[in-house]
């Protein structure tokens, strides 16, 4: 097929996330989205397993959010959220305090997740420069762990990621492993000890570390790092940007470990997969330490789209979509259903492990030869799915029929069985 023909000269110029443009298969021609699926230029219709990196929880096109959009549209699509404010964000500002544990209740926006983690780190830095802690300039994450492609969250990225050629360029911070074991909490419990007092916070994906390889870990992981945070006087920033809104199975993942964070970051599922926005939100606390009659001690933070009353708009339709639809009920019985449907991948040639959280399903391989060719298979299949590393995996949106996600299951047990992944 000419490619060339769908695309017209606009691929010539463009640049491509995550791909070697040289050799890097053409990409696939998206030209319309409805419920959980894609349909492409040349007609083939996709059923979306990775809910276009897992934000459109509730499908694509839902018609509460965007008759939301259409009317802020009409009205005012974007005005700038410095000496001007606006009901739509207010509105949200408020919902999330409300949904939020503890008290998360200072929301500050931005445009996307990798955004939102550096305001979260920036937050912490400043915080302990504004108590007078000036030697807080470090920060301990996890392997593992992914926050985002800019240069703080690459810094507290696992140094093995794809990141690893800019490591020297990077702020050099102390990462380690999870406290899954005791030799893990050792770690943890002497480099508090070592470095407590040169450490502004702590940040962890709670429960699932996602791009690094959908990795699970227990509830009482996020006990230690935040009994470990509190030892030392550091601030506790979860990511929530992949897990919150539903996707591990409560609202927010670090409900399940009944632990309230310093500071949280959300995104991706945060205006169901519609428009930009992100939110970094502090407790009273954090808050507090920038309150204060020294402009030098204030947030000196803006970013120029924040706030956007569109994008502000869908997040509060989205919101209601939670209220109103059983979007938890919907997560437990995808969980269920892919526990049964991926079982048959274990004992499979080359799978190293099958597990299930929340809406999040993984094969993991012991190793993926082709991506390029096994993303292809799956499209072969009639199914969107993007295999990374060594992992298969499904987040569908939390509104796929039980047919459609037989259909997303049955193609990797099939490509799986063939051999093709391997």
């Amino acid at each position: 097929m000419d490619w060339k023909h769908w695309y017209g000269p606009g691929l010539d110029h463009v640049w491509l996330p995550y791909a070697q443009m040289k050799t890097a298969p053409p990409p696939l021609a998206a030209v319309a989205t409805e419920g959980c699926r894609i349909r492409l230029a040349d007609g083939r219709e996709l059923i979306d397993g990775i809910a276009s990196w897992w934000t459109t929880c509730h499908g694509y096109n839902h018609p509460h959010i965007r008759a939301a959009v259409e009317r802020q549209l009409a009205a005012m699509p974007h005005v700038m959220f410095a000496g001007l404010v606006h009901e739509p964000a207010l509105t949200l500002a408020q919902r999330l305090a409300r949904m939020l544990p503890g008290d998360l209740s200072r929301v500050f926006f931005s445009e996307s997740g990798s955004v939102a983690v550096e305001i979260a780190m920036k937050m912490a830095l400043q915080a302990a420069i504004n108590r007078g802690e000036h030697q807080r300039t470090k920060f301990i994450a996890f392997k593992g762990g992914y926050h985002g492609d800019t240069t703080g969250a690459m810094s507290v990225t696992d140094p093995d990621s794809m990141h690893q050629q800019l490591r020297e360029l990077l702020p050099d911070q102390m990462i380690v492993e999870l406290p899954v074991s005791a030799a893990g909490m050792a770690e943890l419990l002497a480099l508090e000890q070592e470095h407590g007092d040169r450490i502004a916070g702590f940040i962890v994906e709670p429960l699932v570390q996602g791009a690094g390889g959908m990795r699970f870990h227990e509830p009482v992981v996020l006990k230690h790092i935040r009994a470990a945070a509190n030892a030392c006087g550091a601030l506790l920033i979860l990511d929530e940007i992949f897990t919150g809104f539903g996707r591990t199975g409560t609202m927010f993942a670090c409900e399940q470990a009944a632990v309230v964070p310093d500071i949280i970051t959300l995104s991706k599922a945060l205006t169901g997969g519609t428009l930009p926005l992100a939110a970094t939100v502090a407790r009273r606390p954090v808050f507090d330490s920038f309150w204060s009659d020294d402009s030098d001690k204030a947030l000196m933070h803006g970013p120029t789209y924040m706030g956007n009353p569109l994008a502000c708009a869908a997040a509060n339709a989205s919101l209601d979509l939670f209220e109103r639809e059983p979007r938890l009920a919907q997560v437990a019985a995808i969980g269920r259903q892919m526990t049964e449907e991926l079982a048959p991948c274990r004992g499979l040639r080359g799978v190293k492990d099958v597990r299930v959280k929340g809406a999040i399903g993984v094969v993991e391989m012991e190793r993926i030869g082709d991506l390029a060719a096994l993303r292809a298979r799956f499209v072969e299949e009639g199914v969107f799915v993007r295999p990374f590393g060594n992992i298969i995996y499904l987040t569908p949106s939390f509104t796929i029929a039980p047919d459609e996600l037989s259909r997303l299951t049955s193609a990797i047990v099939k490509v799986v069985g063939q051999g093709r992944a391997a």
